[in-house]
Parts: C-alpha cells; sequence; structure tokens
C-alpha cells in the first residue's frame, strides 16, 4: 500500500507521475525492505521512513534529469539503486530511450540491481566493476548519492570519464561550505536546489568542470 502522506507530497512535487508510476515506487520500496534483511541495503533506523528518506529524497533529482540533453545516466557507486531505480522508473514513460548505467562491485547489491531493473522494465547495464579502475567512460549524467566525498567525485569524473555533460551530487549539512572550498581547486558552473526532505540538504548540478592549475 503507498504512503498517503509521501504520496501526497510526491504528487504535489510531481505532478505529472502517473498511479502506475507511484505504484512502482512502492514496489521498489518494499523489496528494497524485503532485500534488506539480508543485505545491507539502506540503513536499518531509516527503514520507517524509505519513501521519504530514501525513494522522494532520489526522486527529486528528476528536474535536473529530465532534460532534451540528457539520454544517458551513471549512478556510482549504485548500491540499492538510489538514485537510479527511481530515476529510471519515474523517465520510462517520460523518454523510454532513457538508460541508467550502474556500477556497483558488490555482488549481491548489483544482483539486486539486476533484479530490479527487469522487474521493472528499465532499460539499463550493469557494471560489476570498481569505477576507480575504469577509464573512457562517456555518459551523459554522472549522478552520486552517499557514495564519496565531493573532491573525490571531481577526481573520478576527470580520471575516469572520456565524456559527460553534469554531475549531480546530493549535499547535506555544511553543502554551501563544500561548494565553496571545492571552487578553490576546481572551475565550475553549478545550480543548486533546495532538498524537499532535508532542511539542511541541497542538491547540485555541476557542469564546465575543470581542474584549476596549480602554482609549485
Amino acid at each position: 500500500m503507498i504512503d498517503s502522506n509521501n504520496l501526497k507530497v510526491d504528487i504535489i512535487s510531481y505532478p505529472n507521475v502517473s498511479r502506475e508510476t507511484m505504484g512502482e515506487l512502492d514496489d521498489f520500496s518494499d523489496e528494497i525492505l524485503l532485500k534488506n534483511k539480508q543485505i545491507n541495503l539502506i540503513s536499518r533506523s531509516t527503514e520507517k521512513s524509505i519513501k521519504s528518506r530514501h525513494i522522494m529524497d532520489s526522486a527529486q533529482t528528476i528536474d535536473f534529469i529530465d532534460k532534451k540533453d540528457i539520454t544517458m545516466c551513471t549512478d556510482i557507486g549504485s548500491g540499492a539503486g538510489l538514485p537510479g531505480i527511481v530515476l529510471g522508473i519515474l523517465m520510462k514513460p517520460r523518454n523510454p530511450l532513457f538508460k541508467v548505467i550502474f556500477y556497483e562491485k558488490s555482488h549481491h547489491k548489483s544482483h539486486f540491481l539486476e533484479e530490479m531493473s527487469r522487474k521493472f522494465k528499465l532499460n539499463y547495464e550493469i557494471q560489476k566493476k570498481n569505477i576507480f579502475d575504469e577509464e573512457n567512460l562517456e555518459t551523459d549524467v554522472i549522478i552520486s548519492r552517499a557514495f564519496k566525498p565531493l573532491p573525490v567525485i571531481f577526481e573520478i569524473a576527470i580520471n575516469n570519464f572520456k565524456n559527460f555533460k553534469y554531475i549531480i551530487i546530493f549535499l547535506g549539512k555544511g553543502g554551501k561550505k563544500i561548494l565553496n572550498d571545492a571552487l578553490k581547486y576546481w572551475n565550475f558552473n553549478y545550480e543548486k536546489k533546495k532538498s524537499l526532505t532535508s532542511g539542511e540538504s541541497i542538491i547540485v548540478k555541476i557542469s564546465n568542470l575543470k581542474k584549476k592549475c596549480t602554482k609549485k
């Protein structure tokens, strides 16, 4: 059953989300909770608030994803598929060609991602590899949630990807300072939006990333 409170929030925020899509997000929540009994997908302390803490938190990035120049999204450190599976479900009726690539080196987690991608008939690719070992990757969007600190994500983008347009990252308390600190070593443009699920968090879309030359 869909939590009525979360459903109300989702419909207000995303009026074009159909009941069928909402039902799939609800099913995905149930699958995470079921699998969480066997492997650690999400913190047990957040199970009761999974709809807001994880599903809605992931879904709010759709504002940055549902664009004409985006057809491929690479979720690094995918874990439970948050946000990759959520975005795949949301984008399926909007753009059937939209593809999600998951990088998750854990055998059990990558198997779960495979099961969920098939269950919800997503356009997907599972890479059971360490993202740090990869080279010359291409995508439209690099997205990461609770994987590595911002400077590490930037290094991955520059060192392991040959081509990308945007990075989308979740930043918690102190997000503004994290961005300002990053600007000391990197040049980039960014858009940010307040998180709908946490008053202390922001979602940031980064473009034109280049490392500054440091004087020796």
